[in-house]
């Protein structure tokens, strides 16, 4: 009997030093698009990434198993060439929980046209920081860094410099790879410039409208409904001083692509006053998307 205990003791001490990597994200790769038979494939290069992802030590930090971050990545093959050619898109969305509440807030999502990679059946996807060995271990690296730098932003202020950076050096190790994505003289709504972008002074204010937002307006709600809606309010209006200097920029839009129906819901019950200086903020701010947050003026 006393062994039994032992051994008890000895695993239930084992669960409390459990540690778990930083990422809690499901990979779907889609290939309706493509007439191959061998579609076995498909499974094992979803399955390669989903392991490389969800087993990578990203940081330094300690997560317990309800600490990891919930995020997705759809990746959508549009065209193979065997044996190990593939050109399509992926899709990356990322959440946290808010505080005192079962609902997880929305805080990335971005679809990214430009993902050509090599991969052959069964093979490992191998990553190394400071050296370029494959397109498909960079861009899923590189979007794995950013939802964590976008994480820690939402719980500490600019929280997430570190990982952002990190992103960066993935983006600067992939300049001579010849692949599409990470090239400033490609376009304005890339790779290259979105974490760059998110380092730049001139978009500071959008970062800490991510930490004042999250975790002084919507950790709070449970609370303080009516004071955290204000202060969600007063984050938005960061992001006036963004768009001042670089009007619908690309990350005020994805930060919007990820919050519209978030902020019809948060303020849908304000006072009519608020509403009306929330909708032409955001109108100002995110005019593709006026008519979504018209309904939020409607009579309660």
């Amino acid at each position: 009997m006393k062994y039994l205990v032992t051994l008890f003791l000895l695993f239930a001490g084992s669960i409390q030093v459990v540690q778990a990597q930083e990422l809690k994200c499901k990979v779907v790769v889609n290939a309706d698009q493509v007439q191959y038979t061998n579609k076995r494939l498909f499974k094992t290069l979803e399955t390669a990434v989903s392991e490389f992802v969800n087993n990578t030590r990203w940081t330094k930090d300690e997560f317990s198993i309800d600490e990891r971050i919930d995020c997705f990545m759809l990746i959508t093959i549009t065209k193979f060439e065997a044996p190990d050619k593939f050109t399509g898109s992926i899709q990356v969305t990322s959440t946290r929980p808010v505080f005192g509440s079962g609902y997880n807030s929305p805080v990335f999502n971005f679809k990214d046209p430009d993902f050509e990679f090599s991969y052959l059946e069964n093979a490992p996807v191998l990553f190394t920081p400071d050296i370029f060995q494959s397109n498909l271990a960079s861009v899923v690296a590189y979007y794995a860094y950013l939802i964590i730098a976008l994480d820690y932003d939402t719980f500490s202020s600019e929280g997430g410099t570190a990982y952002f950076s990190e992103a960066q050096r993935i983006v600067s190790n992939a300049q001579s790879a010849g692949y599409a994505g990470w090239s400033s003289s490609e376009k304005q709504r890339n790779r290259f410039w979105l974490v760059d972008n998110f380092l730049q002074t001139a978009w500071q204010p959008l970062r800490i409208c991510l930490y004042n937002y999250h975790r002084k307006g919507l950790d709070m709600m449970s609370e303080k409904l009516v004071e955290s809606r204000s202060v969600i309010l007063n984050s938005l209006e960061e992001l006036r001083k963004v768009h001042t200097v670089k009007p619908l920029s690309f990350n005020v839009q994805l930060f919007f692509s990820a919050k519209e129906d978030e902020l019809v819901g948060i303020f849908s019950l304000a006072e009519t006053a608020e509403k009306e200086r929330v909708v032409n903020l955001l109108k100002t701010l995110d005019p593709t998307r006026s008519s979504k947050y018209n309904t939020i003026l409607k009579p309660n």
